[in-house]
């Protein structure tokens, strides 16, 4: 069995959701070339340590501001920590992804961009536009520009501060949609804070198939219907169904992600 370690950072607090479904199913890919484990955070305040080499941080509802003083103050102390383990040279270097809830919280405590509430929540299938160091990054190859997301969000992450950016080495890899008839500023939706920590504002795990069935649900399409409108439902149904759309950046962005993680991580010498 493989000695590389991989904990999920289960961020939902209980609520119902389909991504941690989507996540298992993309990390038991790789299952053979790891042990992987899922720490309850908000719900039971469990954190991972340093003994593992690879963290997948989940999306969950709620803002982004809010804890209990515990839960919280323990994972901001284990995203420093991996940051720091990753400054020590000769260590063998920690992978993470960010996804969602987790992307705004470590934009926060990196102090990268302001975290806001939207005017209106974000739901559905988007349209995502590369920068240039998106279009270039490798965890994003495969990808067209622009290219589509899973996009559920209350909250964003905006006016990004190039200064902190350029001190800690990090890179804005994509941008919400362009909206050239609405006076807002456009959102964040993914950075590379280093080369083995990157985090998105959507929902790379997203699976069409699981959330066509999901959001086929009479119950659960009304909902959609009622808060957002019949032609966001019908548009996002459409793109669930072409494989072009939500279905590759499902099999290009996170999987990507592992592998690049599981061969650097087994060409470089474990820490002493």
């Amino acid at each position: 069995m493989s000695s590389l370690r991989l904990a999920i950072l289960d961020m939902y607090d209980n609520t119902p959701n389909q991504g941690m479904r989507c996540i298992q199913d993309i990390v038991r890919r790789f299952e053979a070339q790891y042990e992987w484990k899922i720490f309850d955070v908000r719900g039971k305040a469990e954190v991972p340590g340093m003994d593992y080499d690879i963290y997948i941080s989940t999306g969950g509802p709620g803002s982004p501001f809010e804890g209990d003083g515990i839960w919280d103050v323990r994972y901001f102390d284990w995203m420093q920590q991996v940051w720091d383990w990753n400054l020590i040279p000769g260590n063998r270097k920690k992978h993470v992804f960010f996804i969602c809830h987790s992307f705004q919280m470590a934009v926060r405590h990196f102090e990268l961009a302001e975290v806001t509430e939207r005017k209106s929540m974000s739901f559905g299938t988007f349209r995502c536009h590369m920068t240039d160091a998106g279009a270039s990054d490798p965890n994003f190859q495969g990808l067209p520009n622009p290219f589509f997301i899973a996009d559920f969000r209350h909250w964003q992450c905006i006016q990004p501060d190039e200064e902190k950016l350029a001190a800690m080495g990090a890179d804005i890899l994509a941008l919400e949609k362009i909206r050239p008839h609405v006076p807002l500023e456009r959102a964040v939706m993914a950075i590379r804070f280093s080369p083995e920590i990157i985090g998105t504002q959507f929902h790379p795990e997203a699976d069409p198939d699981g959330m066509r069935e999901h959001f086929m649900d009479p119950a659960r399409q009304k909902a959609v219907v009622d808060e957002h409108g019949e032609e966001k439902y019908l548009r996002m149904i459409k793109h669930l169904r072409d494989s072009d759309k939500i279905g590759l950046t499902h099999e290009v962005v996170l999987p990507l992600f592992l592998h690049r993680a599981i061969n650097a991580l087994e060409e470089a010498p474990a820490a002493v």
